[in-house]
């Protein structure tokens, strides 16, 4: 593989950023004074706010779920030596986030958990 220069990486980092931006905007530009596409310009009806409060509530629990699953297993799939210190550091992050309800320590503990067992058991 060529590698890139200099002008096609900041134009590749202006694009992912302008993405990132736009999907992160999106939401914002299409649902303000709820009013948008989805009411035809006037105000949203009941069974409308209705479906966007069932999607409110049940999509970030199935996204966090879809990625956890890939977090998990892809990594045994492809290094079945790996199931240890993914599994320990799962269960760890759930414990930890249970114990304390705190979402930055879960994550960094079970992070921290992860990295240690890796070094100590794959290598």
């Amino acid at each position: 593989m060529t590698p890139l220069g200099i002008n096609s990486v900041l134009g590749l980092t202006f694009v992912m950023g302008a993405v990132i931006f736009f999907c992160r905007a999106f939401p914002f530009l299409l649902f303000r004074n709820r009013k948008g596409p989805l009411a035809g310009g006037e105000p949203v009806s009941g069974r409308t706010m209705a479906f966007l409060s069932f999607v409110e509530r049940v999509v970030p629990p199935v996204a966090m779920t879809v990625l956890t699953f890939n977090a998990v297993c892809l990594p045994i799939k492809e290094d079945p030596s790996a199931a240890f210190p993914v599994l320990a550091a799962s269960a760890a992050t759930a414990l930890l986030h249970l114990w304390k309800g705190n979402s930055l320590i879960s994550i960094f503990g079970g992070t921290l958990l992860y990295m240690i067992l890796n070094r100590i058991i794959i290598q």
